[in-house]
């Protein structure tokens, strides 16, 4: 028999917009978080290397020795520590990285706690795991997207057994700063709830080299996980490789999870990985300039319409505007696309309080970036008078 909860799930509501044009080259794909920029050749190479060399076999279920030595040089250098390398993980995805984390915290009865906006399948994710979700939305002021620490701490309740965070946002991006980190850890601290920390946005971030990450302020038994991945920084969202950094205590457990649910990830993406974290640092740069510069285009497209309300993101490659008159994000965001060609996410999909927002992906090449948004604005201006009575979406 089907549990209830599993036969009650729905499609996110991005990929119920985008599956039917999904592959049209006629539709400008904002909708999903990538852009069009192939994954750089000095990774895929190491990759092929890989496999040409016969590396298709069974390997270590937390990663390979080298990956994992790399991940741990990687982060040492970049934030200046010495990470127990028994706390790194590679299960697979970033996202089987949180779906694990929320199966570590939380079962039936338990309630989790989720930052918001949020990327639709977090909620998913926790629910199948039995618990009950809540939600604390970020605030949209003058200065962009915030979200005070106590705001958080006040929405948790006495079951609440774990907290969700994304920073950089997807999809406002905003950025939560390190004394807010720290806060909000030593909070969890006390009363022993599991913070997940989704740090996949770690590089795209227009202030610094990299955002503030909760591995700067942690201590070793914390109860934190810290999810990363290489889809966004090194354009490798096909590849589906992420890593965890977990309290040393669960090294055990974590190999029995990515036994579970995955074996391991793909060995010879792996050594895609390596070759990443070793030499891509022009990558992650150039492609950073990449998404400054789209999100340049999109605060020049909409930053002053009177019909659009823009929050400037401080990372990630989103833009979260809110259209004056809306009230059915996703048949706004369905009516662009069969009018105008344009592939957008409803605001809808990513928690409550969202039905006048939609998100698009300023990854793409900025020509293509720019077009887009001139026809996005075009139906905008079109239907002017009557967004609140848009047909409603099927």
């Amino acid at each position: 028999m089907v549990r209830p909860v599993i036969e009650a799930l729905e499609q996110n509501g991005i990929t119920k917009v985008a599956f039917a044009r999904l592959g049209d080259p006629a539709v400008i794909p904002l909708w999903f978080g990538e852009g069009d920029t192939v994954t750089p050749a000095f990774i895929r190479d190491a990759a092929k290397a890989a496999l040409d060399a016969g590396h298709t076999f069974y390997t270590h279920t937390r990663g390979t020795p080298n990956l994992r030595d790399a991940i741990k040089s990687y982060l040492d250098g970049l934030y200046g520590l010495d990470i127990d390398p028994d706390r790194i993980t590679v299960p697979g995805s970033a996202m089987m990285g949180v779906t694990i984390a929320a199966q570590t915290a939380v079962t039936s009865g338990d309630r989790a706690l989720i930052v918001s906006p949020h990327w639709p399948n977090i909620e998913i994710t926790y629910r199948v795991a039995g618990a009950q979700t809540d939600a604390v939305r970020q605030r949209e002021t003058d200065a962009g997207w915030q979200l005070d620490v106590a705001e958080v701490i006040h929405a948790v309740r006495p079951e609440t057994r774990s907290i969700y965070i994304n920073s950089p946002c997807n999809p406002t991006g905003w950025v939560m700063g390190r004394d807010a980190q720290s806060e909000l850890l030593a909070f969890c601290r006390r009363r022993d709830i599991l913070l997940i920390a989704d740090e996949v946005y770690h590089r795209t971030y227009f202030e610094a080299e990299h955002a503030p990450s909760f591995l700067e302020v942690a201590r070793d038994d914390d109860p934190l996980v810290v999810v990363n991945g290489f889809s966004k920084a090194w354009a490798m969202t096909g590849w589906r490789l992420g890593w965890v950094v977990t309290p040393s205590r669960l090294c055990t457990p974590w190999t029995a999870l990515s036994e579970c649910f995955n074996t391991g990830a793909t060995v010879f993406a792996q050594a895609g990985g390596v070759a990443a974290l070793e030499h891509g640092e022009r990558t992650v740069a150039t492609l950073r300039d990449q998404y400054r510069g789209g999100r340049r285009i999109v605060e020049q497209h909409l930053g002053n319409h009177p019909l659009i309300d823009l929050r400037t993101p401080e990372g990630a490659f989103y833009a979260f505007p809110r259209v004056e008159g809306v009230t059915d994000s996703l048949a706004f965001v369905q009516g662009v696309l069969a009018e105008e060609d344009v592939g957008l996410a409803p605001g809808y999909a990513f928690g409550p309080g969202n039905e006048a927002h939609f998100r698009l992906c300023f990854a793409q090449s900025h020509e293509r970036l720019a077009e887009g948004l001139d026809r996005v604005i075009r139906y905008v201006e079109r239907h002017a008078n009557a967004l609140d009575r848009l047909p409603p979406a099927d």
